[in-house]
């Protein structure tokens, strides 16, 4: 059977499941998690980047090197497959939960709920799969790490925000124990009271930037996507292009090849439209396709196929983006089992859904064939609605300090959705041991991937890859 989220403890007592968590610390002691020495064997990590590339875009592929050789933090977004192998190497628990995979600070941000609440949540969910805890603590965690060295912040500082994330974490998941599983469940943190319950924690700065991020977000809704991403050509509504970037259908392809690929497209949104609730459905129903592009993504993202589709409703004031992307395998499969989802668009929208308390009205999933006569899996979601990410490159001290809490808090509720939330909080305890032991492998593997951006710096001077720099 492949390999799910823990399941031991829906057969055991409270009490049961806490000692299951004590009993893991005499075989893995939680100061052991302080660790990191590379493998005598880890392969380059430009060879790991680079068996990626294999299956993407090769005129894209420039661009992805580009984007992760501007800084050791953009490295750090586009090496989800790097540290998967590392962390494999790691002391584990043996407690396991639907993991993010990729939860670095920034797939952390503010979304719109269903009823129209601006919630904060994990966002990215393109490497979920079922894994140990921890891994998805320390990606965080040496994110933060990295984007304080690239903030001038010193080791006190770094250590600080980290061994606060941690505690929060930690925290949280004691707080999740203790609680009834529906009220698990239905737990979610909106943004309007958190920036409440925290306004008299920080500075006057602090307030104001949160609130005009809150603000913000708000404003980032399909008619802002109408008016930044399309213009009018000949009386009709088009994605507007921004080569290499955003390239539309009709330029991208010979007229035969296009009409091909826009059947398929067409045909992967009405398709998928049969993931969907019903109600979700007759929604989607009412939306007529009218124009799509080729669209570049993030940075560990970038050469993956993926669209964006411009369907309108009542009329040209009525629009809704939808993003089609192609989901491959989890980098975290070789290390923790394959999915149970055949589809890896289904594994996807699985985890996103036993994750994210704010979900997305129209995810969903479907398989097509390409051009070349490859099956590919996509997952489909709105483009943008209500979507606020930080910016982590102008965070001080104070406010990567509240925002990593904020990130520990919400990585806790998702991980105990699926997890033994009772047998993980038992672990953790209730001293520091573990909070300290991540805050030296965060500077550990912040040192790793300093490590790992020049070699990649040096194989694009050595003309062994080609970036292209924006």
């Amino acid at each position: 059977m492949p390999p799910t989220p823990d399941a031991e403890h829906t057969h055991l007592t409270p009490q049961e499941r806490a000692a299951r968590g004590r009993a893991a610390r005499a075989l893995v002691p939680r100061t052991d998690h302080g660790e990191y020495d590379p493998a005598a064997d880890r392969p380059s990590p430009v060879d790991v980047v680079e068996r990626q590339s294999a299956s993407r875009l090769p005129e894209l592929v420039p661009i992805r090197y580009g984007r992760m050789l501007q800084s050791p933090f953009r490295f750090f977004r586009g090496a989800a497959a790097i540290m998967a192998a590392d962390l494999a190497g790691t002391p584990s628990s043996g407690l396991r939960v639907q993991l993010c995979g990729d939860a670095h600070l920034l797939n952390f941000r503010l979304l719109a709920s269903a009823e129209r609440h601006l919630m904060f949540d994990v966002n990215d969910f393109d490497e979920t799969l079922p894994g140990p805890w921890e891994w998805d603590v320390k990606r965080l965690v040496a994110s933060l790490a990295i984007a304080g060295r690239a903030n001038g912040f010193d080791a006190a500082q770094r250590a600080d925000v980290v061994r606060g994330t941690v505690r929060s974490y930690r925290e949280w998941m004691d707080s999740f124990a203790r609680m009834r599983t529906l009220d698990v469940w239905y737990s979610r943190i909106d943004a309007d009271e958190l920036y409440a319950a925290l306004r008299d924690q920080v500075d006057k700065r602090t307030r104001r930037r949160v609130s005009h991020t809150l603000a913000k977000a708000r404003t980032r809704d399909h008619l802002q996507a109408l008016e930044k991403l399309t213009d009018t050509s000949d009386g009709r509504l088009r994605i507007a292009p921004d080569p290499p970037l955003v390239v539309p259908l009709g330029e991208l392809l010979p007229d035969v090849e296009r009409a091909l690929l826009e059947e398929q497209l067409r045909e992967l949104i009405d398709r998928y439209g049969r993931t969907l609730p019903s109600d979700r459905r007759a929604l989607l129903a009412q939306y007529r396709v009218v124009d799509m592009a080729r669209k570049v993504v993030g940075v560990g993202s970038v050469g993956t196929r993926c669209w964006i589709v411009l369907l309108l409703g009542r009329d040209g004031q009525d629009p809704l983006f939808l993003q089609a992307k192609e989901a491959q395998e989890s980098v975290l499969a070789d290390f923790a089992g394959p999915s149970a989802h055949a589809n890896q668009g289904e594994r996807v929208v699985a985890g996103q859904r036993l994750m994210q308390a704010a979900g997305d009205a129209f995810l969903g999933w479907e398989r097509v064939e390409g051009l070349d006569g490859r099956q590919r899996d996509f997952y489909v979601r709105q483009l943008r609605d209500w979507k606020g990410i930080a910016q982590a490159d102008t965070m001080t001290p104070d406010l990567m300090r509240l925002f990593g809490r904020l990130c520990g808090a919400t990585l806790a509720r998702a991980h105990a959705r699926s997890g033994d939330r009772i047998a993980i909080a038992a672990y953790l305890g209730h001293s520091d041991a573990f909070d300290q032991a991540l805050a030296r492998f965060a500077e550990a593997y912040a040192d790793q991937n300093e490590r790992d951006h020049r070699t990649l710096g040096e194989a694009v001077r050595d003309g062994l890859v080609t970036a292209a720099l924006e």
